[in-house]
C-alpha cells in the first residue's frame, strides 16, 4: 500500500522535474524536494528505526553512540600524553635536557639536583591535572549511566542513557533533561508546544517555547507513536545552537506522503530542561559526541598576557647570561690549564687521554648544569598556582555579587588576572550592559500622532508641534481605522507566548489566574504589555488561531499562516495572518533603517520625525508597517517559502532572498518607543575607566540618535565636547562628487582633530588652559565603505586615518553596527603599532565575536542571554562590577604577580652568582659551592611558599584608597614594573647581593686563624653553608620588606620557612645517612653554629645585603593621596595622566611613595 501511494505520488509529480534529481545514497522518496542536488552534508534518520515500506534497501550509516566524554586522558593514555603535553612546554624540556645531561656526563653535580625539582613539577601538575580528569570522568559517568526511556515495540523500556542510537524515540517528562537532540514528534500539550528552559546551555533562565510538527503531534500515547511511519532528513552535527536545517517525511497508508520542513523551533537540545509540560516524544538526531553541546565543549583561542611575554623575554636573557658564565667558565678552565702545573692531576689519565675538542664540550655541558639553577622552574608552576588560586578572590568578592540574580563573577580562564591591570581600551555594548535591557512601553505614535498611556487614560498628544517643520497637522486623532489596525499589528506581529499560573492563596486554588509574557525578546513583551493597556490585549495561540481582544472586549481571531523570523541581518520580522472575514494581512516591525526603504504608503516625513525626536530622548524605536494581500499573491509567497524551507543546503540564503522579495511595498502604519534605563552607576563606572586612563568606545546596533542619547546620559559624552560625525549621511555628500572624496572626507576630519590637538599641545605646557575634546561617531555602513578594499586591494591608508582619528577622540561611538563589525573595530585597535591592550564587554550573542577577539572578554549574565557569558574570560553581573573587577583586582594581580616574576630571577640570581665566582678559586674544576640537597630544595622549601602567599595576599595599596583614586591604576600602564629599567634594577640588586655573600664570608674567613672551638679549621662545605645561610635568610627578608599587609598566613611561611631551613639543616647533618655514599655534610651547620665568629658574618652579611631596600625607602618619603595628585600632569596631547616619576620606578620605591 504504501509503494502505491509513493508511485502514485511520483506520477502527479513526474512533470515537475523531481524525477531529474541526482540520486546518490538517497532514497526514491526524497525526490519530493526540488532542486536539490547530491547531499553529502546530510544524514537520514528513520524515526523508531522503521524501514519505509516499498523502498529498496538503503545501507544505513554509522552513527555515533551516546555516551558524552569530557574526560582528556583514559587510564591507559594518561602517563604518555601528560607527559607528552607538558614537556611541550620549554622550560620543562630544557630542565629534560639537563637531566639527561647530568646522567649522561660525569657532571659536578647529581642528577637528583635537576632531576628531583622537575620531576616534583611534573608530579604536582600531573596529580592536578589527573585528579581535574578524574572529576570529569566521575561527572561523565553519572550522566551516561543515567536512566532515560525509550519507545521499544509500543511500550516504554528504561535505558541507560549511553545507549540511546539515533533514530530511538525517547519520552521526556516534566523537570527532565533531554539525554540527546530530539526532534519534537509529540506533546501532552493540545497546541503542541511545550516549553523549554536552556539556562545550561546559554543562560537564558526564560523559558522558550517549541512546536511539534502539525502531522505528528496526533501520535500522542506510546502505541501511537511507535506506529509512526516517518524519516527525517537532516544537516550533519555543527556546534551553532540557533541553527538547523532539516525536513521530515510523514507516511500514511491513507494518504500522500507529507514532507514538512524543520528548523531550531523544532530541535530540543541535550541539556535543556522541559518546563510546564507532562511529558513529550522526541525521535534523537544527534546523540553523544555530536550534540550540540558537546560539539560547544572545544576550547577558545589561547590568549597570553603580557606578563607571560615577559617572562619569556627575561628567560631568554638569562639563558644568555647562562651560556656566557658556561662559555667563561670553560674558557677560563683552559686558559689556566696552560700552566703545566695546573693541568689535570695525575689519577685522572682517563680525563688527558679524552680528545680535546670532546672534552671541551662535556666540560660546558658540565658549566651548564652546574648554574642552570639560574633558570627558575619552579617560578612556572608558582605562576600557575598564584593564578589559579587567585582567580578564587575574584569569586568570592562579595562586592560583585548581585542581589537580584543570586550570582556573583565568573572566572572562566585564570591565565589573564593581570590583564586585568593593563587595560587601554573598553569597548562595552550598549543595550543590556549599559542599559538595563528592561523595556518599559512609553509610547508610539500612529499616522504622525503620539499616543501616551497616563495612567488609566489614554492621552493622544499631537505628535508635531509648531517647531516640527513644515509636516504641522492641525488634526488631533489618528482615525479609528488606522489605530485599531496599528495595535492588531502589534498584538499579532511577534513570538510572545502566554504563561497561565493559578493564583494560589495557601492550600486553596483561586478561580482567577495570572497570565504571564513569555518571549526571548524584551522588546516583543513590552510592545504586547503596551498594547494592552492602550486596549488591545493578546490572549493566546491555540492550534495555529491567535486570539485578541479589542476595545470593545470583543475577542477576534486570526490564523497565523507564515512567521518571517528576526535576525540581525535584516533587523525587522513579519507576519501572514487571515482574520475571519478571509482577507490576509502581512504585518512587519522592525528598525527605522530596514523598514523605510520597503514602504511606498503612509505618513513617512510625519512619523520618521517622531522617530528621530524618540532617539533623541533615548528610546528605543520600531517601525510597524503592513500590506494586504490577495489570496493569489500569499499562494505564491506560501509556494516561495515552502520552497526555500525544504532546502538543505544553503537554507538560510534562500529564506533571506525570498524574505526580501516578500517584504516590499508596505504602508507605514507607526511607530513604537519603548525605554530602557541605564544600569544603575554605568555613568559613575565610565567616568572611573576614563579617569584610570582607559579609552571607552561603546559598539551598538542601535540608531545613532538613540546611542548618543545614552551616551550623553551614561557621561560618555559631555556637553563641552566637540562631536564629530563620520557616517553615511556625511559620506553621501561626498559620494556624489565620486567615491575617492571619502579620502578627503577623513582628511578633513583628521586636520580637525590630530593638528589642532598638536598645535594645543604647545600652550598646555605653559598653561593649565581648557583645550578642545572630541568624540567621534561612526556608523556601521560608514565603517564599511572604509574598510571596503580598493581597486589595487589596498585599505591601510583609510585605516590608518580612522584609527588616528578614534585615537585623538576622548570617546568614539560606534553605532549600527553588525557582530562581524564589532569584532573588526576590535581588532582593528588591538593591531597598531603601539598594540595595546583590549578589553570587550557585553551581554548578547551579537557581542561574542569582539569579546573573543579582545585580549580579555567579559561577558555580562544579562537578559539577552548568556551567549557572551559562556564565550568570555570573566563574567559579572553587572557593568558597575567592571570598576572593581579592573581598578582593584586587576591593580593587585599585576602587582603581585609582576613582583613574584622579578623576585624569581632575583633569588635565583643571588643563588647561582656565589657558584660562578667560586670556580675562580677552585682552579675552575667545575666543584658545587652548596650541597646538592641545598641545591635541590632551595627553590622547593626554603624559598617557595613566601613569594606564592605574596602574590595572593599583598595589597600595596588599601583597597578602599584603590577604588576611590582611579588615577592610581595610571601608575602601572603599559607593563610598567616588567620593563627593561624595572628588570635591571632587580638584576643589579642580586649581582649587588651575590657579591656580598660570596666575598663578605671569603674575607672575613680568609684569616685562617679563625677556628673552632675544637681547634678544627673551617672547609669549603662550612663556608658553601654559610653564604647559603646568608642567602636564604637574605632573600626572605627582602620580602619581609617588601610586604605591606601583613596577616598570619604570611608571618607563618615565612618566619616557618626560616625555621624549616634551620631545622632541616640539624637533622640533614646530624645523622648518619646509610643510603648516601659520602656524608660531607655531617655535623657541619651545627658546628658552624658553635663559633659566635659565624653568627657575627651571618648577621652582618645579611644587614650589609639589605642596605640598598632600606635606603631605598628611607629616600622614598610617603607621599598622600593629596601631594599625589599633584604630581599627576595632565597631557592633552596624549589625552592621558603621567607622573613625572619614571613609570619603570623600583616597585620597592614605588610601593612606599603612596599612603595606604
Amino acid at each position: 500500500m504504501f509503494r502505491n501511494a509513493i508511485n502514485r505520488w511520483r506520477t502527479e509529480h513526474a512533470a515537475t522535474g523531481y524525477e531529474n534529481i541526482v540520486r546518490v545514497e538517497i532514497l526514491c522518496w526524497n525526490r519530493m524536494c526540488a532542486g536539490e542536488e547530491k547531499r553529502v552534508d546530510s544524514r537520514t534518520i528513520y524515526v523508531g528505526h522503521h524501514q519505509i515500506p516499498g523502498v529498496e534497501p538503503f545501507l544505513p550509516q554509522n552513527f555515533c553512540d551516546n555516551r558524552i566524554i569530557s574526560s582528556k586522558y583514559t587510564y591507559w593514555n594518561f602517563i604518555p600524553k601528560n607527559l607528552f603535553e607538558q614537556f611541550r612546554r620549554i622550560a620543562n624540556f630544557y630542565f629534560l635536557i639537563i637531566f639527561l645531561v647530568q646522567v649522561i656526563v660525569d657532571t659536578p653535580t647529581s642528577p637528583v639536583t635537576s632531576g628531583l625539582p622537575l620531576f616534583f613539577v611534573i608530579i604536582v601538575t600531573a596529580i592536578k591535572q589527573g585528579y581535574e580528569d578524574w572529576l570529569r570522568h566521575k561527572a561523565d559517568n553519572s550522566v551516561n549511566k543515567s536512566p532515560v526511556y525509550i519507545v521499544n515495540s509500543g511500550r516504554i523500556v528504561e535505558k541507560q542513557s549511553e545507549k540511546i542510537q539515533v533514530g530511538d524515540i525517547v519520552c521526556v517528562k516534566e523537570d527532565e533533561t533531554f539525554p540527546c537532540d530530539l526532534i519534537l514528534l509529540s506533546s501532552s500539550r493540545e497546541d503542541g508546544t511545550c516549553y523549554v528552559t536552556t539556562a545550561s546551555l546559554d543562560g537564558e533562565s526564560s523559558q522558550k517555547t517549541y512546536f511539534t510538527v502539525s502531522d505528528t503531534n496526533a501520535f500522542r500515547t506510546e502505541k501511537e507513536i511507535d506506529s509512526l511511519i516517518a524519516s527525517i532528513d537532516c544537516e550533519q552535527p555543527q556546534p551553532d545552537l540557533y541553527k538547523f536545517v532539516g525536513r521530515i517525511h510523514v507516511f500514511s497508508d491513507i494518504q500522500e506522503p507529507v514532507a514538512r520542513s524543520l528548523g531550531p523551533e523544532n530541535l530540543l537540545l541535550r541539556g535543556a530542561t522541559l518546563k510546564n509540560t507532562d511529558q513529550i516524544y522526541g525521535v534523537s538526531i544527534y546523540t553523544g559526541m555530536e550534540t550540540k553541546m558537546a560539539l560547544n565543549y572545544q576550547g577558545k583561542s589561547q590568549k597570553r598576557s603580557v606578563v607571560e611575554k615577559s617572562i619569556n623575554v627575561f628567560l631568554i636573557v638569562y639563558l644568555g647570561i647562562l651560556v656566557s658564565k658556561s662559555l667563561v667558565g670553560t674558557t677560563l678552565k683552559y686558559i689556566w690549564q696552560l700552566d703545566p702545573t695546573n693541568d689535570e692531576p695525575w689519577y685522572s689519565l682517563k680525563e688527558k687521554n679524552t680528545n680535546k675538542f670532546i672534552k671541551m664540550f662535556t666540560d660546558f655541558l658540565s658549566y651548564m648544569v652546574l648554574f642552570n639553577f639560574i633558570i627558575p622552574v619552579s617560578m612556572y608552576v608558582t605562576v600557575e598556582m598564584q593564578k589559579f588560586l587567585g582567580s578564587y578572590f575574584i569569586t568570592w568578592d562579595k562586592d560583585m555579587y548581585d542581589d537580584h540574580l543570586g550570582e556573583g563573577a565568573l572566572v572562566n580562564t585564570s591565565d589573564l588576572n593581570e590583564e586585568l591591570g593593563q587595560i587601554e581600551y573598553v569597548f562595552t555594548d550598549k543595550t543590556g550592559t549599559l542599559t538595563e535591557n528592561n523595556m518599559e512601553f512609553i509610547e508610539c505614535c500612529i499616522d504622525g500622532f503620539k499616543y501616551k498611556h497616563v495612567g488609566v487614560e489614554l492621552s493622544v498628544v499631537d505628535g508635531l508641534s509648531s517647531t516640527d517643520g513644515p509636516h504641522r497637522r492641525i488634526c488631533g486623532m489618528a482615525g479609528k481605522e488606522k489605530e485599531e489596525l496599528f495595535f492588531r499589528a502589534l498584538c499579532l506581529c511577534h513570538t510572545v507566548q502566554i504563561k497561565v499560573e493559578d493564583k494560589v492563596d495557601g492550600l486553596v486554588k483561586q478561580q482567577g489566574t495570572q497570565c504571564t509574557y513569555i518571549s526571548s525578546s524584551p522588546d516583543e513583551v513590552a510592545l504586547v504589555q503596551g498594547a494592552k493597556t492602550l486596549g488591545f490585549t493578546f490572549q493566546g495561540m491555540k492550534k495555529n488561531l491567535m486570539k485578541v481582544q479589542n476595545r470593545d472586549e470583543e475577542v477576534e481571531m486570526y490564523e497565523l499562516l507564515q512567521i518571517l523570523s528576526f535576525d540581525p541581518v535584516r533587523r525587522r520580522m513579519s507576519v501572514i495572518v487571515k482574520d475571519h472575514s478571509g482577507r490576509i494581512f502581512l504585518f512587519c516591525k522592525g528598525a527605522d533603517s530596514s523598514v523605510f526603504p520597503r514602504v511606498n504608503a503612509g505618513k513617512q516625513e510625519e512619523i520618521k520625525l517622531h522617530v528621530e525626536h524618540c532617539a533623541v530622548d533615548g528610546l528605543r524605536t520600531l517601525c510597524v508597517a503592513y500590506k494586504e494581500l490577495t489570496q493569489n499573491e500569499y499562494d505564491q509567497i506560501s509556494a516561495q517559502l515552502h520552497a526555500a524551507q525544504m532546502a538543505l543546503k544553503d537554507r538560510d540564503e534562500k529564506l533571506a532572498e525570498a524574505y526580501d522579495d516578500i517584504e516590499n511595498g508596505l504602508h507605514l502604519i507607526g511607530a513604537t518607543a519603548v525605554e530602557d534605563k541605564l544600569q544603575d552607576q554605568a555613568a559613575e563606572t565610565i567616568e572611573a575607566l576614563h579617569s584610570a586612563g582607559m579609552n571607552v568606545w561603546v559598539l551598538t546596533g542601535d540608531k545613532m540618535e538613540t546611542a548618543k542619547a545614552t551616551c550623553f546620559a551614561c557621561r560618555l559624552f559631555h556637553t563641552n565636547m566637540k562631536l564629530l560625525e563620520l557616517t553615511t549621511k556625511n559620506i553621501e555628500t561626498y559620494r556624489a562628487r565620486g567615491a575617492e572624496k571619502i579620502h578627503e572626507l577623513l582628511l578633513e576630519l583628521h586636520k580637525v582633530v590630530v593638528q589642532d590637538k598638536r598645535c594645543s599641545s604647545a600652550s598646555l605646557l605653559r598653561s593649565w588652559s581648557v583645550t578642545q575634546e572630541y568624540g567621534l561617531i561612526i556608523d556601521g555602513a560608514a565603517l564599511s565603505l572604509i574598510l571596503k578594499p580598493t581597486q589595487d586591494g589596498g585599505t591601510s591608508n583609510y585605516k590608518n586615518l580612522l584609527l588616528q582619528i578614534c585615537q585623538r577622540c576622548t570617546a568614539v561611538l560606534c553605532c549600527r553596527m553588525a557582530p562581524l563589525q564589532k569584532a573588526q573595530i576590535v581588532k582593528l585597535v588591538k593591531n597598531t603599532k603601539e598594540h595595546p591592550i583590549t578589553l570587550a564587554i557585553g551581554d548578547g550573542a551579537n557581542d561574542v565575536s569582539m569579546v573573543l577577539e579582545a585580549h580579555v572578554g567579559i561577558g555580562l549574565k544579562g537578559k539577552e542571554g548568556r551567549q557572551a557569558a559562556r564565550n568570555s574570560d570573566y563574567a559579572i553581573p553587572k557593568f558597575k562590577h567592571l570598576r572593581k573587577l579592573l581598578l582593584t583586582h586587576g591593580h593587585l594581580y599585576y602587582i603581585r604577580i609582576s613582583h613574584l616574576v622579578q623576585y624569581f630571577f632575583y633569588k635565583n640570581l643571588c643563588f647561582i652568582l656565589p657558584q660562578f665566582l667560586y670556580q675562580f678559586f677552585c682552579g675552575f674544576s667545575q666543584q658545587p659551592l652548596y650541597d646538592a640537597t641545598y641545591l635541590t630544595l632551595y627553590n622547593i622549601s626554603f624559598t617557595s611558599l613566601p613569594i606564592l602567599l605574596y602574590g595572593l595576599l599583598e595589597q600595596h595599596i588599601n583597597i578602599e584608597i584603590l577604588k576611590k583614586d582611579p588615577s592610581l591604576y595610571r601608575n602601572i600602564a603599559n607593563n610598567a614594573l616588567l620593563q627593561w629599567k624595572p628588570f635591571l634594577y632587580w638584576t643589579i640588586l642580586g649581582l649587588f647581593n651575590g657579591l656580598v655573600f660570596f666575598f663578605g664570608a671569603y674575607f672575613l674567613y680568609d684569616n685562617t686563624s679563625l677556628f673552632s672551638g675544637n681547634g678544627q679549621v673551617y672547609g669549603n662545605w662550612t663556608f658553601g653553608t654559610i653564604v647559603f645561610t646568608v642567602l636564604v635568610f637574605t632573600v626572605n627578608f627582602k620580602l619581609v620588606l617588601d610586604t605591606r599587609y601583613w596577616t598570619w598566613a604570611n608571618h607563618f611561611v615565612i618566619w616557618g620557612s626560616l625555621a624549616f631551613f634551620v631545622l632541616f639543616s640539624f637533622f640533614w647533618g646530624g645523622i648518619i645517612w646509610p643510603f648516601l655514599q659520602q656524608q660531607r655534610m655531617h655535623f657541619v651547620f651545627a658546628q658552624m653554629l658553635t663559633s659566635i665568629s659565624a653568627w657575627l658574618a651571618i648577621i652582618l652579611l645579611i644587614v650589609v645585603s639589605l642596605v640598598p631596600d632600606i635606603v631605598v625607602k628611607l629616600l622614598s618619603r610617603p607621599v598622600g593621596r593629596r601631594q599625589l595628585q599633584r604630581y599627576l600632569v595632565y597631557n592633552k596631547a596624549a589625552d592621558s595622566v603621567t607622573t613625572p616619576r619614571s613609570p619603570v620606578e623600583p616597585l620597592l620605591a614605588r610601593s612606599f611613595s603612596i599612603e595606604s
